[in-house]
């Protein structure tokens, strides 16, 4: 059915011009509610009422549709007065809708940001087997800012993070996207927990002191925990930023925190964080979170730790059911904020397949390396193209930490996904990459390594700085 488009027809007009209309004649107002029918049979089956007022929805963008008021019978029609009730009413009903409509379209796109900034599938690495959950505030309190991520880092460790930035809606989900970007870029030149955490704060207060005049920005708040587990010495170093601390379920089904100094919430600045290491045996499930999930109006933060505990006490179940458990034991009910799980089981490389020597700080350490990793290739049943690599790669790092570092000189081969080969010395000046003149007898060695690993890079240790380069095995 088509509704009549003529100057004639009261709905029509009212659309077009956004003035109210007032029909008081039974023969017109008959035509506002009778559609013109496809069907000539279907045209007499109505009945119009008696007098009819056609009211425009305006609400900021303009007119949104048209209300319409009928009376029937034998009751006086509508004059101006009820006009200016109806026009009263509609106006309040327009605003209503309107916000509705934004409401919906500000909440789908924060959650198609939110989701389109959180890691789509998990990694496979060695050190860990993960399984993620997120769930969205329900519709009273909006799209949030809560992410995770999970980081391959050098060394075959890896980087678990979740974090909550404070507030709802785009700005949110905005805001944690920058955070999430800064933690990667951050892992990547491998600093300690807490020293990651104590930069990104500065990130936080630097964007909240360059927002001043931006309204959304200038009470910028976040939590995030960031923790690093090592496959090889089974441990986890975790620092935390106003987050709660992660919750472990040993293999032997004991559950406990794994606990860290409290700092506090990006964003406060001038004051330290402090990390932790544990010891975190392999198939150990360590479960980090929101503080949606333990956060409730029913109940307390610390009956909440109580109730995530208790649903991981038990028989050793698979990282799916572990979240199914905990979830129907959290939020029975729909999540008043937004909900970031994250679940790691934990793995460990056995010392067959880690093996690590000490080098003199001489010229013969060079050779002694290069003879010790090709033995090992070979006990590892490696092909000769991956022992050729290895070698030069040796040599090289090796003559590196000869020439123009000091202290002991280490050597570590890990035979994972891929191989990984380090050299660990006692200088704290990192190395860089630069294009040697033709004429120049040294300054090709990192160039040679860049160009016959998959990756390279540094990081700072407590003795002094590892440099590392990865072999690919397939």
């Amino acid at each position: 059915m088509t509704y009549p488009e003529s100057e004639s027809s009261g709905p029509a007009s009212c659309l077009a011009t956004g003035n109210s209309v007032l029909s008081q004649d039974p023969a017109t107002t008959a035509t506002w509610f009778t559609p013109q029918a496809d069907d000539p049979a279907e045209a007499g089956e109505a009945a119009g009422p008696t007098s009819a007022m056609a009211i425009a929805l305006r609400a900021r963008r303009g007119t949104l549709g048209v209300v319409l008021f009928g009376r029937l019978g034998t009751r006086p029609p509508f004059d101006e007065d009820d006009v200016l009730l109806a026009e009263e009413i509609a106006s309040r009903a327009a605003v209503c809708i309107d916000n509705a409509r934004r409401y919906t379209r500000e909440r789908e796109t924060a959650l198609a940001l939110q989701r389109s900034l959180l890691p789509q599938e998990m990694p496979s690495l060695m050190a860990v087997e993960t399984h993620s959950r997120y769930l969205p505030a329900d519709s009273a309190a909006g799209v949030g800012g809560d992410w995770f991520d999970v980081i391959p880092l050098s060394g075959a460790r890896v980087a678990l993070i979740v974090g909550d930035v404070a507030g709802h809606g785009i700005q949110a989900s905005a805001t944690m996207g920058r955070l999430r970007t800064a933690v990667r870029t951050l892992a990547d030149i491998e600093l300690t927990p807490d020293e990651l955490l104590t930069r990104l704060d500065g990130i936080v207060l630097h964007r909240t002191a360059g927002a001043r005049n931006e309204i959304a920005d200038t009470d910028l708040s976040a939590t995030c925990l960031y923790a690093v587990y090592d496959p090889v010495t089974c441990e986890c170093t975790v620092a935390r930023a106003g987050h709660a601390p992660p919750v472990v379920r040993h293999p032997d089904g004991t559950v406990g925190l794994l606990d860290a100094p409290a700092g506090p919430p990006l964003g406060v600045g001038g004051l330290p964080f402090e990390s932790a290491t544990a010891h975190v045996p392999a198939g150990s499930l360590v479960v980090l979170y929101t503080d949606g999930l333990i956060e409730s109006y029913d109940h307390d933060i610390d009956e909440g730790l109580d109730l995530l505990r208790a649903a991981l006490r038990g028989t050793n179940p698979s990282m799916s059911d572990a979240a199914d458990q905990i979830l129907r034991s959290l939020l029975p009910n729909p999540p008043r904020d937004d909900v970031a799980l994250l679940i790691a089981r934990t793995r460990a490389l056995g010392a067959d397949r880690v093996a690590g020597w000490q080098l003199p700080s001489a010229p013969a350490a060079v050779a002694q390396a290069r003879k010790y990793a090709t033995d090992q290739l070979t006990g590892w049943g490696m092909g000769e193209d991956v022992e050729f690599a290895t070698e030069l790669i040796v040599s090289e790092l090796v003559t590196n930490a000869v020439r123009y570092a000091t202290g002991p000189i280490s050597l570590r081969l890990i035979n994972g996904d891929s191989l990984i080969c380090e050299v660990s010395d006692g200088s704290n000046t990192s190395p860089h990459l630069r294009l040697a003149a033709a004429l120049d007898e040294g300054g090709r060695g990192l160039f040679l390594i860049a160009r016959t690993s998959e990756r390279w890079g540094t990081r700072r240790t407590s003795a002094g700085k590892t440099i590392w380069a990865e072999l690919s095995l397939s």
